[in-house]
């Protein structure tokens, strides 16, 4: 594939597909919180920080604030569909921070993920996270990555509670954010997702976009396409 030549000042990119093996979200973090959620729920219901996510999740389930049983249940069928509901994403983030602390398991990243990540942040680029995953959920993945701690190659993090990732007042939210601390504009912003929808969204709020097609994703867009990181090559604008 030929090599994307792009100019910006900064860049966001989403995990799930893009930096990071979908897999080992499906196959490691979805079952990880299932099996536990029950247990951590039951154990921290009266904790502040879960008491204001369960509130949060019974009024989106139309059930009572205590109705453990009930609360488990709807979350366990959340965590099924792979529901982009953010009080489920703020449990499961709680949840695998004790997964990755006992190191039940790391944080995977693409080694060209990695790389490129690596490389653009030392020439001065500065670089930012957009997932439907909590911010502190972000963190552990890369605070805990199969590379050691990466948190410090990013300057901000955004999750749904700026709106869901196929809105493009999402977007215009966070190049709002971005552009206030770079005195930058949209369109000297890249983002890069392995979703169509998203990508659509962003460019529809005035940013650059970069469609990650990985072995396996046969999602189809007209947007520029890239394999992997590799084979992007960004002129960081002064």
């Amino acid at each position: 594939m030929t090599t994307l030549n792009i100019s910006a000042k900064a860049l966001i990119t989403d995990i799930e597909g893009t930096t990071t093996n979908i897999e080992f979200v499906h196959k490691v973090l979805f079952p990880y919180a299932r099996q536990a959620l029950p247990d951590f729920v039951r154990r921290n219901a009266q904790n502040t920080e879960v008491k204001e996510q369960l509130v949060a999740s019974s009024e989106l389930a139309g059930l009572a604030g205590d109705d453990i049983e009930g609360l488990i249940a709807a979350l366990l069928d959340w965590i099924a569909q792979d529901r982009k509901a953010t009080p489920l994403k703020t449990l499961q983030g709680m949840i695998w921070k004790v997964g990755y602390e006992a190191g039940d398991f790391r944080g995977h990243l693409y080694p060209d993920a990695h790389a490129q990540l690596q490389r653009w942040h030392a020439a001065g680029l500065a670089q930012y996270v957009y997932s439907s995953g909590s911010v502190p959920a972000q963190q552990l993945l890369y605070g805990y990555s199969d590379y050691g701690d990466l948190r410090p190659l990013f300057s901000g993090w955004f999750d749904t509670r700026v709106g869901g990732k196929r809105e493009a007042s999402s977007y215009q939210t966070i190049a709002t954010n971005i552009g206030e601390s770079l005195h930058c504009a949209p369109k000297q912003i890249v983002f890069l997702s392995d979703v169509a929808a998203e990508l659509d969204a962003a460019e529809e709020a005035g940013l650059q976009v970069v469609h990650i097609r990985r072995e396996g994703n046969n999602e189809r867009s007209t947007h520029p396409q890239a394999n992997n990181f590799d084979h992007i090559n960004i002129e960081i604008l002064p």
